[in-house]
């Protein structure tokens, strides 16, 4: 019903950018998608979410870091990541709630010190 791919981790050190992307398949309409991170041993975290009009949120960990957009025509959703920090590490998923939680397969983000 509803597929998600991600792209675009890898390694940087501390201080350089990334930028994530995730391509939604899905049969309904999408309103919310957002970034999730999960770091070995801690719980998964919100990052960002942007509505299908545009409002957004962050943590406060990354705000002023991180800008979340979308595609709409494309249903895709973007995370640009600068200035990241060795704390940023973590596997990255990409969400859509539609009756419930769909996640994408995780893209591993590492920064280096």
């Amino acid at each position: 019903q509803v597929q998600l791919v991600e792209s675009g981790g890898g390694l940087v050190q501390a201080g350089g950018s990334l930028r994530l992307s995730c391509v939604a398949r899905s049969m309904f309409s999408i309103n919310a998608m957002g970034w999730y991170r999960q770091a070995p041993g801690k719980v998964r975290e919100l990052v960002a979410t942007i509505t299908s009009g545009g409002s957004t949120n962050y943590a406060d960990s990354v705000k002023g870091r991180f800008t979340i957009s979308r595609d709409n025509a494309k249903n895709t959703v973007y995370l640009q990541m600068n200035s990241l920090k060795p704390e940023d590490t973590a596997v990255y998923y990409c969400n859509v709630n539609i009756i419930r939680p769909y996640w994408g397969q995780g893209t591993q983000v590492t920064v280096s010190s």
